[in-house]
C-alpha cells in the first residue's frame, strides 16, 4: 500500500542565482518519493537586511534550510539563526571548498557568483545556444558542418530539449527530423566533422507523448496516423535503417531523462575523439 504523500518546506538561500543550490536540493529531495518539497528560493542575498527578511518568511513556514553563501560572516548568522529556531541547516558549498583548500593548499577566493563571470566560456555557451536555436528542427542546413553534434530522429524523440541542454554546455547542436519515406538531406550524409546521433524510443512511449501534444503541429504527419503505434513502429524502423546504413550511433531515450540522454551523447563524443 502506498503511503500518502507528505509535504515539507525547503528554504534555499543563495548569494548568487541559486541554480547550484536548487539542483542540490532537488537531487536530495528526489530520493524521498513519499515527501514533496515546497521550495522557497531566495537569490542574491548579500546583506543582513536581506537576510532578516528571509528569516521572517522562514519563521512563518519552518523547514530545511540549505544555503550557498561565500561571505563567512553572513553564513555564520544563518547557522546561528537556524540553531536558535531549531531548524536543520546545511552549507552546500562549504564541505566542497574545504576539500579543495586541503588538496590545493590555498583558501578559496570566496567571490560571489564566480561561476557566472562573463568569460570566454560564457560567450561560448551563448554562441552555442544561438546556433542551436537557429538550427532547430532542420532549419539552416547549409552550415551543418559548423555543428559539434547533429541529432536526428522521428517526431517526439526529445531532439529539441536535448539540443538546448547540450547548447547550455557550450556544444553547438543541430537537430533534423526523420520523416517516414523522406530521404534525409544530402548535407547531413556528407558531414565529416560533427557527431551524428539518432534518437529512438518505443512506439508506446512516442504514442503517449504525441497524445499529449497538439496534433497537426508537426510537418509531414496527419492527425489520423500521428499517434498510431503501427505507423510509429514503421517510422522507427525507417530511422534505425538510416542510422545503420550511415553508421550513425543510436540512443534509446524511452527511459532516459534529457540529462541522461545528453550524458550518453557526450560519452559517444568522447570516444570518437
Amino acid at each position: 500500500m502506498n503511503k500518502p504523500q507528505s509535504f515539507f518546506h525547503l528554504h534555499l538561500i543563495s548569494d548568487a542565482t541559486g541554480e547550484t543550490l536548487l539542483a542540490a536540493g532537488r537531487a536530495a529531495s528526489a530520493q524521498y518519493k513519499d515527501a514533496r518539497a515546497i521550495e522557497h528560493i531566495y537569490p542574491l542575498i548579500r546583506t543582513d537586511k536581506q537576510l532578516m527578511k528571509v528569516f521572517e518568511d522562514i519563521e512563518e513556514e519552518p523547514g530545511i534550510v540549505l544555503y550557498t553563501v561565500v561571505d563567512q560572516a553572513l553564513a555564520h548568522r544563518i547557522d546561528e539563526r537556524c540553531a536558535a529556531m531549531g531548524l536543520p541547516c546545511v552549507s552546500v558549498l562549504e564541505p566542497v571548498l574545504t576539500v579543495f583548500q586541503s588538496y590545493l593548499g590555498t583558501p578559496a577566493g570566496r567571490r560571489v557568483g564566480a561561476q557566472h563571470v562573463l568569460d570566454a566560456d560564457y560567450f561560448r555557451r551563448i554562441d552555442a545556444l544561438n546556433f542551436t536555436m537557429e538550427h532547430d528542427d532542420g532549419q539552416l542546413q547549409h552550415d551543418l558542418d559548423e555543428a559539434d553534434i547533429v541529432l536526428i530522429g522521428i517526431s517526439r524523440t526529445s531532439k529539441t530539449p536535448t539540443s538546448i541542454y547540450l547548447a547550455n554546455r557550450g556544444i553547438k547542436t543541430a537537430n533534423i527530423p526523420i520523416v517516414l519515406g523522406v530521404p534525409v538531406p544530402q548535407s547531413l550524409i556528407e558531414l565529416k566533422g560533427p557527431l551524428v546521433v539518432g534518437l529512438v524510443a518505443t512506439a508506446e512511449r512516442i504514442s503517449h507523448v504525441r497524445q499529449n501534444r497538439l496534433l497537426g503541429t508537426t510537418p509531414g504527419y496527419d492527425s489520423a496516423t500521428y499517434v498510431d503505434r503501427a505507423t510509429i513502429a514503421e517510422e522507427l524502423a525507417y530511422a534505425r535503417q538510416l542510422c545503420s546504413r550511415h553508421g550513425w550511433p543510436l540512443i534509446d531515450v524511452s527511459r532516459r531523462s534529457i540529462e541522461e540522454t545528453a550524458a550518453a551523447i557526450l560519452g559517444l563524443r568522447s570516444k570518437g575523439r
